[in-house]
């Protein structure tokens, strides 16, 4: 059952679990790594068969394939899943940045250049459920930002072949290519390319805690978009709200994984004591019930700010979630006291499950208070910048003993004369 706690009984700072990756799972991962780095494919089809139990006897995922598999989809979720994408699209288009210029004076130039990274590799998860959301919210902000090629892992199924849903929505948003990989080994691939597999310049996407710590160790070798820990949502609801619907929104994110973290603040104990009431009729009747009952357990919580709502947002930036639902009226008048979330949710009707599949803002957000200086997945992740600058002769020369006045009060005398030597008389 949800534990309950009035404001202040627990610390902001204990009211999510932050989990710590063990250094067991550290050893694995570099083990794991390793492997790849001094076998390559080998160690692929070795991984493939000893964590996905599947013998497989091609990593890439062929036409024909990614065919089959747009057959199987029955066509009304492939529609689904078309117009999901074109929110997506729409969405992230209004995040594209512009390249631009500064003509700040006769004989100076400066200006940027925004240029799309090359190649990118999507980690999309396919152990305990399937995620053809995060195929589309991983993917279109790439093809946005003009990346040559989308490369995409993803783990097979026991039968060796990839969850047929997945394959259907990176058809439709147009990734280039698909390997059935998964786990580190699949993060080891990408970062370090192999027989097969392409090496690529950024990784992005969610996983469990070995794909996260691969990540984190191959970080520097390529970009990567955040390390990502277990899914949290934090709800902020009145005592007018429905505790049906409230429920509901704390096991859509519980049912994720068992280290999950579903939170309540509220301003009524009442309706903290009807919230919980509903947790307990509806987890048995979950398909994954026994890992939303582990997750509300463990890491289920109910804060009680009796008559705040104030302090419940102050308790939300403090724990910076990566879902906050504001499950209140006009919950316009809150949105600029947030500061610190991953994605927000407005109102009553308007549970998280539409950020996660079809509204169009990004699903992959920062967890475990990263949210306090990081962002959602955008276009801005799939494009990097260059500056540049242009002197003419007589421009440098007016601001060349400046420059070189500059660098000698750092102690270096080289950059000093970089800037003075163009004007000296031979």
């Amino acid at each position: 059952m949800i534990k309950i706690y009035n404001y202040g009984e627990v610390s902001n700072a204990e009211i999510f679990k932050r989990e710590n990756i063990d250094s067991g799972v550290e050893a694995i991962v570099a083990e794991i790594i390793a492997n790849v780095i001094k076998n390559g494919d080998k160690a692929l089809f070795e991984y493939a068969l000893k964590f996905d139990k599947a013998d497989i006897s091609a990593l890439e995922v062929s036409k024909e394939e990614i065919d089959e598999a747009f057959n199987i989809v029955e066509p009304e979720f492939l529609e689904i899943i078309k117009e999901a994408a074109q929110n997506i699209k729409n969405f992230h288009e209004k995040q594209v940045k512009n390249s631009f210029i500064i003509n700040e004076k006769n004989g100076v130039v400066t200006g940027q250049k925004v240029m799309p990274i090359e190649k990118v590799g999507l980690y999309v998860p396919g152990g305990t459920a399937a995620y053809p959301s995060t195929v589309l919210m991983d993917s279109v902000p790439a093809k946005i930002a003009g990346c040559k090629e989308i490369v995409m892992v993803t783990p097979p199924q026991s039968n060796g072949k990839v969850n047929p849903v997945i394959l259907a929505a990176a058809k439709i948003a147009g990734v280039d290519r698909i390997f059935k990989v998964g786990g580190a080994g699949a993060i080891a691939a990408l970062a370090y390319g192999t027989q097969t597999i392409p090496k690529v310049d950024k990784i992005v996407g969610p996983g469990n805690a070995f794909v996260a710590e691969a990540k984190k160790q191959v970080f520097g070798k390529v970009s990567i978009d955040m390390i990502a820990g277990p899914s949290e949502i934090l709800v902020v609801a009145d005592s007018t709200c429905n505790p049906k619907f409230v429920a509901a929104d704390l096991l859509s994110q519980a049912e994720h994984d068992k280290m999950a973290s579903a939170v309540l603040v509220t301003d009524s104990k009442d309706f903290a004591l009807k919230v919980s009431d509903e947790l307990e009729k509806q987890i048995p009747q979950l398909q994954r019930a026994e890992i939303a009952r582990t997750s509300i357990d463990n890491n289920g919580k109910i804060i009680v700010a009796e008559n705040d709502l104030i302090k419940a947002i102050d308790i939300a930036n403090e724990i910076a979630p990566e879902h906050l639902e504001l499950c209140v009226d006009n919950p316009f008048d809150y949105l600029d006291k947030v500061k610190h979330a991953g994605s927000i949710f407005m109102g009553k009707y308007c549970p998280e499950a539409l950020g996660d599949y079809f509204a169009g803002p990004n699903h992959t957000l920062p967890t475990s208070g990263t949210a306090r200086f990081s962002s959602p997945l955008s276009v801005d992740d799939f494009v990097k910048k260059s500056q540049y600058t242009y002197y003419t002769a007589d421009a440098l020369k007016k601001v060349a003993e400046k420059v070189a006045y500059f660098a000698n009060k750092e102690g270096l005398d080289a950059h000093a004369k970089s800037a003075i030597v163009r004007f000296e008389k031979d």
